[in-house]
This record gives structure tokens, C-alpha cells and sequence, in this order.
């Protein structure tokens, strides 16, 4: 039996591999800053809200946006492009569309960064609500994001599951009392998911989607192929 009615997801690093466009980004804005990012392990920002990762490294507000701005400048022109679907993202999304399933995203890219990203990739049509960060700090955060997501009146009464790839995801999911699930092909490591007490762990596209229409695994990768 089904357990859940609607399925949050993170984007980066759960639909969508993009660290080439995200650590190249990252790259240019510190050098912009006038630092060495060879001297920085940029793999840690795979994830995280953009001005908390900032902030590691500058002290001051204005230093923070000024590297926010570089960043965004330069991932409008050429780092949103460089990112491809995981391989099974748009099966496992229209397989869940099918079975009835709520979809939305629920990830740290504003919204106006993100939507045109899954437009490009054709992921897009498959989701009822496309949940993201705002341009300034006001929802910033994976448990604001999350938060702001569940206002939607069609989640109403619903079963909600967030899935993501590394602990913020499922620590936001934790804050707003939701389930969440794993998934070992992103970015985070098993060690730091399973920490946060996922209800499941998923390698692939096709577990993640038995495991979430309540079937058996080789059957859902079989309508996957």
C-alpha cells in the first residue's frame, strides 16, 4: 500500500546532476573575492543555502552578497547550463505523476533560478509546484523552503515525503515533522544520510520509486526501462 500522497525533492544532486556548473561557479566568485578557490574544498557547498556557504569565508554582510551577486551573475550566463538529469529522473517523475502523486521541488535555488533550469531539462512539466529560495534571505534556508512549500492548500491532509541527498534535506524535512528518504547517487555520503534518520536509502531512480508506490523494486524498474 501506498504510504505517501505528495513527494517533495531537492534538485541538485537528487533530480539533477549539476556540480560541473555549481564548483565552476563557485570558482569564479572567489576568485572574484580575491581568493584561491583551489585552496577551498567547494564540494562542501554541493547543498547548502549560497550565503551560508558565503559566509564561511567572509565576515561582513556586504562581503557576502557582493560574492552572492558574482555568483549568480555568472551561473545566469553559463552555470545553469552546465547539469544533466540523473539517469532515470524523468521516468521516476512521470511514473509517480501517473500513480496520482503531488510533486513539487524544495531546494535552496531561488525559485526564479531554478524554474527555467528544470524548463531546460524538461523536468518542469511533471511538477505541480516548483518550491525554492527567494532572491534575498528571507526564505533561505532547507526548513524555510520546506515550510513555505507546505502553505500550498493542495497539501492539505496529504502524506508528504521530502527526498534529497545530503543532511540539510532531511534535517529541513525533520523540522517541518516530515518523513525522508535518501538518495546514495547525489552528492552527500551514506554516513551523513543515515545519521539523520531517513526512512529509506535509495541507489537509484527505480528503488527510490518502488520504495515510494509501495512495490516491489524489480517491477517499478521494469516500467522504468
Amino acid at each position: 500500500m501506498r504510504a505517501f500522497d505528495a513527494v517533495l525533492f531537492d534538485v541538485d544532486g537528487t533530480l539533477l546532476h549539476s556540480r560541473p556548473g555549481i564548483l565552476n561557479t563557485f570558482a569564479y566568485a572567489f576568485r572574484q573575492m580575491g581568493l584561491d578557490p583551489a585552496q577551498i574544498d567547494c564540494t562542501r557547498y554541493l547543498g547548502p543555502p549560497l550565503r551560508w556557504s558565503f559566509a564561511q569565508h567572509f565576515s561582513t554582510e556586504a562581503e557576502v552578497e557582493r560574492a552572492v551577486d558574482f555568483y549568480r551573475t555568472r551561473y545566469a550566463q553559463v552555470g545553469m547550463h552546465e547539469c544533466s538529469p540523473f539517469p532515470g529522473v524523468a521516468p521516476m517523475l512521470a511514473a509517480l505523476r501517473q500513480a496520482g502523486l503531488y510533486l513539487a521541488t524544495a531546494t535552496c535555488k531561488p525559485v526564479e533560478v531554478v524554474t527555467p533550469i528544470l524548463e531546460e531539462q524538461g523536468l518542469l512539466p511533471y511538477f505541480d509546484r516548483v518550491g525554492g529560495a527567494s532572491m534575498d534571505a528571507s526564505v533561505d534556508t532547507k526548513t524555510a523552503v520546506i515550510a513555505q512549500v507546505l502553505t500550498d492548500p493542495r497539501l492539505a491532509g496529504r502524506r508528504v515525503l521530502m527526498v534529497g541527498d545530503r543532511q540539510d534535506d532531511l534535517l529541513g524535512a525533520a523540522d517541518c515533522g516530515l518523513p525522508a528518504a535518501g538518495v546514495l547517487y547525489g552528492y552527500g555520503s551514506r554516513a551523513e544520510l543515515e545519521a539523520c534518520g531517513p526512512r529509506f536509502l535509495a541507489g537509484d531512480c527505480a528503488e527510490l520509486t518502488a520504495w515510494i508506490l509501495g512495490r516491489g523494486a524489480s517491477a517499478a524498474r521494469a516500467d522504468l526501462l
